[in-house]
């Protein structure tokens, strides 16, 4: 052990060995892993190792397809047999809903590149695996690459081929303490104080500790997990295959085999936490004891499933700890507030995305930025409000107790919720307000009468007319949406508006002026489409996506300069925004000030009847509109003024699923579906906004590369679907003939234009408007043809009148 090193990984499982191993891989050898007892101690020994490349976020089944393609590798490199076993895997559906969820996920794992899968009748999934009974299943879906491997070999093999390139492997040191240093960190372990520029948080059941070692609350805790070995099955000692990887989806259960009796894995709903502060450290190889009664309702849907399982006894029970997050997706990245400090927490499937997080993590390290989308695994996609283990219990124990329960589009989970919501809440709820989450914040969806129960639906929903109205309210006269679901960050200082000019490509506006804003990595690729105000008083606004506040906090404070003062103001500041062509009328009833006169992107600060606001003249809706943003504490009384102001012109409160069908119709992009961390200006459109003649911004250079060269292989379009019942809504696969040329970014229905809607990323051979096309709409063929931009009010004279 050396007493200096760049990076040192903390944790011996799956996922700190691969983080190792890619760092070495790409060229990081000054590496160490730390393991406080042996390699795999913890969760990873005892882990049942599936493997399958199918994810509900496709950022992260490619990520898993990744993972599958490179257990081979890290096999032939280190020398270690892993015990591959690639079967094929079956996941069944037993109910016409989940039939119809599968078969439109199958369309968009299509659309993402893994073709290895289909759909296949009751009748082949038995033949598949013969001892699976068909009784009460529609139909499922088959993927090649699916199967199992050694766990233990599996971390041995990544530990060895990270160890043939340089990297080193430190066991039985238990790391004592964190302290940040100038230059990183120091590393104090019961074998002597290691320094370095960068720690990873590789912890698995420990990572709580971990990140109290360096004063981070991590929102992680651990669950039981049972799961059974049987004896060995007559029916499989006949066969001359292994059966495959199996999930029936509503009996809970996962099945693979183990020599010739099988592995009978359980997501029970009747969950059970461990050590929610942290597994003791002399814990590594225990389990806690089965508990059968717990899991019985499952068991028994196991065993009807299996039958022969009735007729042999069970050779080993596991009830063993797996670290979850919030949402059950990894927790990777580097944590905000915490410089040289990176997570790789919380990779409840460490074997099947723990290479893919592994080489995310190493990429931005060591580039700055990793390869793929990742912000469904980005620590930064919770801020503080997820420390609380209220908050933590409630939500990891919701998602373990659903993690084969069908969750569709329009249903609203109630786990930590609601935790914050605006001031004027209980009056918009009176109202008839219906909620959504947006990080911490509950948001208004639409408002309903009394009784109103919505029903979770993969097609359009019995709101539907609901939001009709709140949009033709909305075109016609004057809506009223609560805007505190905006993030707002205050720039001031001498260097303000130098920094502003590095990070963004845009051209700043004038005093006076607001002005959208696109903010690029330094790959090109986006990071942000913002929108910039310039008061006029020497501070500046960044607004955007309000779930977005701390990964944006993060990329800000990472390119920070002197002189520069950026405070948050997501604690402080709210809002309502009119929109229609009757929100001037509304407006101008209660200010004797110019504001009816604001042109368009206009703003400045205004009194609101009693309220001093600052507004600006914008709407996302595509109307004439007035965004004002007051403090929290004038949130209730603003409300009550625009609502007695604009009584007489038919003022109607709306919420954002309306927003989402008038901003479709208007062609208008949102942040995580027309734009990401994945995609590039050219791609989206936003080079548009890109001040060209201007120097020094960030992803200049890249950005100037895909003008110049030969463009972007896909681009953005508007897409008209014959759609029935049902609109596409995210990553649904485009074809032209037999060719697949494109996928959904988003979609939804215009009620102004009565047109199924989506945008969409296709080739750009497809782009021109009039194509014809075909989209999988709930995995149903429609036909489909690209249309002009904006298919409501194409010269924008609403939103300028």
């Amino acid at each position: 052990m050396k007493s200096h090193y760049g990076v040192v990984v903390i944790g011996g499982g799956v996922v700190g060995t691969s983080v190792l191993y890619h760092l070495a891989k790409f060229g990081w050898t000054d590496v160490a892993l730390i393991e406080r007892s042996v390699l795999t101690a913890g969760s990873s020994w005892h882990a049942a190792g599936g493997i399958h490349a199918l994810n509900a976020d496709p950022n992260i089944a490619q990520l898993q397809a990744y993972t599958i393609d490179l257990l081979s590798e890290i096999e032939e490199e280190s020398g270690q047999n892993i015990g591959l076993h690639m079967t094929g895997g079956l996941t069944m559906a037993g109910t016409p809903d989940r039939w119809e969820w599968l078969q439109s996920a199958y369309r968009t794992f299509q659309s993402i590149g893994i073709e290895d899968c289909r759909l296949v009748t009751v009748d082949e999934a038995c033949e598949l695996n013969p001892i699976m009974s068909g009784d009460g299943l529609l139909g499922g879906m088959w993927a090649d690459r699916e199967g199992y491997i050694d766990t233990t070999g599996t971390v041995h093999a990544y530990a060895g081929a990270a160890k043939k390139r340089g990297a080193e492997v430190i066991e039985h040191n238990r790391v004592l303490e964190l302290n940040q240093t100038l230059q990183g960190w120091d590393v104090v372990t019961e074998k002597g104080t290691i320094s370095c520029e960068h720690v990873v948080n590789a912890g698995g059941l420990w990572a709580k500790q971990v990140g109290r070692m360096a004063g981070i609350e991590l929102p992680v805790s651990p669950l039981n997990h049972h799961y059974l070995i049987s004896d060995t099955i007559p029916a499989l000692e006949e066969l001359d295959f292994e059966v495959p990887m199996t999930v029936d989806l509503e009996g809970f259960t996962y099945l693979r085999q183990d020599q010739k009796g099988v592995l009978l894995g359980i997501y029970e709903i009747d969950h059970q936490h461990w050590m929610m502060d942290g597994a003791p450290w002399e814990y590594g190889f225990e389990l806690q004891q089965e508990d059968p009664d717990r899991i019985e309702k499952e068991l028994i849907l196991g065993f009807e499933r299996y039958p022969a399982l009735q007729d042999v006894g069970v050779k080993t029970w596991v009830n063993g700890a797996f670290t979850f997050s919030p949402d059950g997706n990894p927790l990777v990245g580097p944590v905000p507030g915490k410089r040289g400090y990176w997570s790789a927490c919380a990779v409840m499937a460490g074997f099947l995305q723990g290479g893919g997080v592994g080489k995310s993590l190493a990429e931005w390290m060591i580039h700055g930025e990793p390869e793929a989308d990742v912000f469904g695994m980005d620590v930064a996609r919770y801020g503080v409000f997820a420390e609380n283990k209220q908050y933590i219990k409630e939500t990891t124990g919701q998602f373990y107790s659903r993690r084969f329960v069908m969750t569709y589009p329009n249903e609203q989970l109630p786990a930590g919720r609601p935790l914050k919501t605006a001031p004027a809440f209980s009056d918009m709820t009176a109202a008839g307000a219906r909620w959504g989450q947006s990080y911490d914040l509950e948001v208004p969806l639409y408002f309903a009468p009394e009784g109103f129960e919505e029903t979770p639906t993969l097609k359009r929903s019995n709101a539907h007319d609901i939001v009709a109205e709140e949009c033709r309210k909305v075109r016609s006269g004057v809506g009223l949406l609560d805007i505190t679901g905006f993030s707002r960050f205050e720039v001031s200082g001498e260097g303000a508006e130098a920094w502003l000019a590095k990070i963004f490509s845009t051209e700043l506006p004038k005093p006076g002026r607001a002005r959208l804003a696109v903010m690029l990595g330094h790959d090109g690729r986006l990071k942000g489409d913002l929108t910039l105000f310039n008061w006029g008083d020497g501070t500046y606004w960044i607004m955007g996506s309000y779930y977005l506040r701390a990964w944006h906090i993060r990329w800000f404070n990472d390119h920070m300069d002197d002189g520069v003062t950026m405070r948050d103001l997501g604690e402080e500041m709210a809002g309502f925004s009119l929109a229609g062509p009757k929100s001037r009328a509304v407006i101008e009833k209660l200010t004797d000030g110019p504001i009816g006169d604001l042109g368009f992107m206009g703003c400045g600060q205004f009194d609101i009847g009693m309220i001093r606001a600052r507004v600006a003249r914008m709407s996302v809706a595509g109307e004439l509109g007035f965004e004002i943003n007051c403090r929290m504490g004038d949130h209730i009384t603003l409300r009550r003024t625009l609502l007695e102001a604009g009584a007489s012109e038919g003022i109607h409160e709306y919420g954002f699923n309306a927003l989402l069908s008038l901003r479709l119709e208007k062609s208008f992009g949102i942040w995580s579906a027309e734009f990401t961390q994945g995609y590039t200006a050219g791609m989206t459109g936003m080079d548009r906004w890109i001040d060209w003649d201007r120097e020094g911004f960030v992803g200049r250079d890249a950005a100037i590369a895909e003008r110049d060269g030969s463009g972007p292989a896909q681009l953005k379009v508007t897409l008209e679907i014959n759609a029935d019942g049902a609109d596409a809504s995210g990553y649904e696969p485009i074809w032209a003939g037999e060719d697949k040329v494109g996928f959904v970014t988003s979609g939804g229905y215009g009620h102004t234009v009565g047109k199924s809607l989506a945008m969409a990323l296709v080739n750009a051979d497809q782009a021109k408007q009039g194509t014809e096309l075909t989209v999988h709409v709930v995995g149903v063929a429609r036909t489909a043809k690209v249309i002009a931009p904006s298919p409501y009010d194409p010269s924008g004279t609403a939103m300028r009148r």
